[in-house]
């Protein structure tokens, strides 16, 4: 078990110098992202010094990947659901849930800090979307109005609908979003149906 958790460990060295490569990212510039120094950043891709957690975490959130894909940890529940995170160019990071074609579609957004004065740029599109709030605020702006949603608030509406997400100056936010055709509708219970007794 050692042996291969040593194996493990001495393999992350070289797969994060190749995902740093293939990012064309520099070390400073990495440096800058995650918060760890240059230096250490070097000694860990020469496999000079060990991973902790505490790197191991900012590191794949840079580049995009899961812990299990950095570490190269061995896959585990269904082999067919293989959930890749889909970086955006403004530091967001998109998590596809589903993966049947048709019906509603499921993601998870990750979005960095905000500006609260930030310009939307509002978009459209066919489709109907609900979004729930699992930690931060976000900011949603739908049509003419300016909301915004903390954990366990929920929203829907019609895409057609000139819309805009985004993060406030509290941080980062996570939601999950289930985007469906025009007219399909995620259903939501809001309270058990009741057995009849007999």
């Amino acid at each position: 078990m050692d042996e291969a958790m040593d194996r493990t460990l001495d393999a992350v060295g070289p797969r994060l110098k190749r995902l740093r490569l293939h990012r064309d990212v520099t070390l400073a510039d990495l440096a800058k992202e995650t918060g760890i120094s240059t230096s250490t950043l070097s000694r860990l891709e020469a496999g000079l010094r060990r991973p902790t957690l505490e790197q191991l975490l900012p590191l794949a959130r840079a580049h995009g990947v899961t812990l299990d894909e950095l570490v190269d940890a061995p896959p585990t529940g269904d082999p067919r659901v293989n959930l890749r995170p889909i970086p955006c160019g403004d530091g967001a990071v998109v998590l596809p849930l589903t993966r049947r074609p048709g019906g509603i579609q499921a993601y998870k957004f990750v979005i960095p800090d905000g500006s609260d004065d930030a310009e939307p740029d509002l978009r459209t599109h066919e489709g109907y979307d609900w979004v729930y709030v699992l930690n931060g605020t976000l900011r949603l702006v739908l049509g003419e109005h300016d909301l915004t949603l903390r954990p366990g608030e929920a929203a829907e509406f019609d895409t057609r609908t000139p819309h805009w997400f985004g993060a406030t100056s509290a941080g980062p936010v996570e939601f999950l979003s289930l985007i469906g055709k025009q007219g399909e509708r995620a259903h939501v219970r809001a309270t058990p149906r009741r057995v009849p007794s007999g």
